[in-house]
C-alpha cells in the first residue's frame, strides 16, 4: 500500500456565514482541522452540519468568511477544483452506480487521469498503462477498506454496510488530503458500525490524511475524534476534545434542552 509521507495541510474555517432567503444556516462559524486528525462536527438536527460540509466541498458559497487548505483559498472554487486540491467527501445517502466495486472505485480515479479522452478511446499504450496503474491502486484501496474480496462483485449484491464502504473507498480513490465523511454509519447495524469505525482508523493511520466527520452516533464520535466542534442553530457553541465537549453545559443544553451540568450528567 502506498502511503503519504508528508502531513496534509491544516483546514482552516474562519467566520463562515451562510444565509438562505433571510435564514442564517451558519453564523460566523470557525474551527481548524489539524493535520492528520479526526475532527467531528456534531449538533442536533438542523444545527447546520450539512450546510457546513457543503461549504467545505464547494456546493455552497458562504455570504462571508473563508475556508483555506494550507495556502489555498477554497471559498470561491467549484467542487471539482476543490477535489483536485485534495478534498473528497461522502454523502449521507448511498451514491453508487451500476457495475462492480472496481467500476465504482475507478470513477474516483477519473480526476487523476492524464491520458486524455482520445488516447483512452484509441487504447494507446500509455493510456492502457495508466489504466492498469489506476486499477491496481483501486484494488489497494479496496483491500484497505475491507472490500478486497468484493472487488469484482456487482455493487447491487453487496450488503448495506459494504455499499456504504464502497462510497468511502471511492472518495479515497481521489487520493485526498482531507476526507469529509457525512454520516458514514447512518443506517448500519452494530457490527457494520464497528467495522466502519475500524476502517476509518486504518485509513487515517495508513494514508496520513485528515478526516472531518459528521455523525449522529456519539459513541463513534467519542471513539474516533481527536477534536469536536458542536453546532447549534448555525452557531459553534463548543470546541474541544470529546471528553471536554460531552461535559460542556452549553452542549448538554443543546442536546437535552435543559440546564444540566456536566457533573449532573455524569
Amino acid at each position: 500500500m502506498t502511503t503519504r509521507t508528508a502531513a496534509p495541510p491544516a483546514l482552516d474555517v474562519r467566520d463562515v456565514t451562510v444565509r438562505f432567503a433571510g435564514l442564517t444556516a451558519l453564523d460566523d462559524v470557525s474551527f481548524t482541522v489539524a493535520p492528520g486528525t479526526v475532527h467531528a462536527v456534531i449538533g442536533p438536527n438542523g444545527a447546520g452540519k450539512s450546510t457546513c460540509f457543503n461549504v467545505l466541498s464547494g456546493l455552497y458559497r458562504p455570504a462571508q468568511g473563508s475556508v483555506r487548505l494550507g495556502d489555498a483559498e477554497l471559498t470561491r472554487l467549484a467542487p471539482h477544483r476543490i477535489a483536485a486540491l485534495g478534498v473528497a467527501r461522502t454523502f449521507q445517502n448511498i451514491v453508487t452506480t451500476q457495475g462492480t466495486v472496481a467500476d465504482n472505485l475507478m470513477l474516483g480515479r477519473h480526476v487523476l487521469s492524464r491520458a486524455g479522452f482520445a488516447a483512452s478511446a484509441l487504447r494507446l499504450p500509455r493510456a492502457a498503462r495508466e489504466q492498469r496503474e489506476h486499477l491496481a491502486r483501486a484494488r489497494e484501496i479496496a483491500e484497505l477498506t475491507g472490500l478486497g474480496e468484493h472487488f469484482e462483485t456487482p455493487v447491487a449484491l453487496l450488503s448495506y454496510g459494504d455499499r456504504k464502504r464502497v462510497e468511502l473507498a471511492r472518495a479515497l480513490c481521489l487520493e485526498p488530503r482531507v476526507l469529509l465523511l457525512d454520516e458514514p454509519v447512518a443506517g448500519m447495524n452494530a457490527g457494520e458500525r464497528a467495522r466502519t469505525a475500524e476502517v476509518v482508523r486504518d485509513v487515517r493511520a495508513e494514508l496520513g490524511l485528515s478526516v472531518v466527520l459528521v455523525e449522529h452516533d456519539m459513541g463513534l464520535v467519542m471513539r474516533l475524534a481527536d477534536e469536536v466542534t458542536v453546532l447549534d442553530f448555525g452557531r459553534a457553541i463548543a470546541h474541544g476534545t470529546p471528553d471536554e465537549v460531552r461535559r460542556d453545559p452549553e452542549v448538554l443544553r443543546a442536546y437535552l434542552g435543559t440546564g444540566t451540568t456536566g457533573e449532573d450528567a455524569a
